[in-house]
């Protein structure tokens, strides 16, 4: 059983490094180079170190795949990968560009271009009901070309658990965790593992200062329907937390409704609440207290132009854009109007 890597910022970084390295030494496919280059590009100070294997990587696949296509023949990888890799041809390897982060006004601006070219899944459908069963046919984190792309597994908060990479990050050492993936539960929050949640989000803040767990609903933004949370670690608190959003009455002064609660218990009613009015949310759990964000069902109002979809990380205030021309234009009050917008 491998220890937690949640026992140290130290011990997730040092996994998460190692582990994009050993991916890139010991498999060769393009979802694995897809995942790398999106994580190193994330991480200014990691392209360095990969950028000349990941150079050699593209030029390899590139001549690779358009000798396959010219000839007809039958192409093995998955169509998502394909089609980024295709996408990423276009662009050319020397054109590929790393994160760049801003602050506008109280919010926090992220231009992210890798992570547009990621396929939306669920995320971009219109959802009318928060569950829908698993589907095994659909894409899920049991399927086994995702094998290799698991960062660590084992037990936590005494359930089995595994994290994997998020193959187009947009938080630091983000990861996909998933709670006992083999019960191939939907992604529908229960009170088990919601208290799970809160648990090892307190647990793991406790070694990690800026630790945090996140949480899609259907209709919030999940794109995967199989029951996960987002981990993170922010380099500096979200703008949901900040000073210069003032809390009133329990509520948080804020462009949309938001809810914070104490005690898992409490939180628990709320999202009860929730899912019988089939209501769409997104949560951000932090130490010794979760953020509760009720919001419009995706689908129900167009998305900003500058953005492919509003998430938890934008409702928490971190906003990625896929422009120059955006990420160098966009204001608070664009910010806040789209925010707004999504009030239930």
């Amino acid at each position: 059983m491998q220890s937690s890597p949640f026992s140290s910022y130290s011990a997730l970084e040092q996994a998460f490094v190692e582990g994009l390295a050993t991916l890139l030494d010991q498999h060769d496919g393009l979802g694995v180079y897809i995942l790398c280059l999106a994580n190193a590009a994330y991480d200014p100070a990691l392209w360095p170190r990969l950028r000349p294997l990941l150079n050699a990587r593209h030029q390899r696949h590139a001549q690779t795949l358009t000798a396959a296509l010219r000839q007809g023949e039958r192409l093995l990888e998955p169509e998502d990968d394909l089609l980024v890799f295709l996408k990423l041809m276009a662009i050319g390897f020397e054109n590929v560009r790393t994160t760049l982060t801003r602050q506008v006004g109280p919010w926090q601006l992220q231009f992210n271009p890798i992570r547009a070219l990621r396929p939306p899944r669920a995320s971009g459908i219109k959802m009318e009901t928060l569950l829908r069963p698993f589907d095994a046919s659909g894409f899920h984190f049991n399927k086994p070309f995702l094998a290799k792309e698991v960062l660590w597994q084992g037990a936590l908060a005494d359930k089995p658990a595994r994290l994997l990479y998020n193959k187009f990050p947009f938080a630091p050492l983000h990861g996909l965790l998933v709670p006992e993936p083999d019960r191939t539960l939907p992604q529908y929050l229960t009170p088990e593992l919601h208290g799970w949640a809160w648990q090892v989000s307190n647990e793991a803040a406790s070694c990690i200062p800026g630790f945090g767990l996140a949480y899609n609903s259907l209709g919030a933004q999940a794109s995967v329907n199989h029951l996960h949370f987002q981990s993170f670690v922010a380099t500096q608190p979200l703008p949901l937390f900040s000073a210069e959003f003032t809390h009133q009455g329990g509520h948080i002064a804020y462009p949309l409704p938001c809810q914070v609660e104490h005690s898992p218990e409490e939180a628990w009613m709320m999202l009860d609440e929730l899912h019988q009015g089939a209501q769409p949310y997104n949560l951000v759990y932090s130490p010794g207290q979760v953020h509760i964000l009720p919001r419009q069902a995706q689908g129900n109002r167009p998305v900003p132009a500058w953005s492919a979809g509003l998430g938890w990380s934008e409702l928490a205030g971190l906003m990625t854009v896929f422009s120059q021309e955006d990420f160098e234009l966009l204001g608070a009050t664009d910010i806040a109007l789209a925010l707004s917008e999504l009030q239930p």
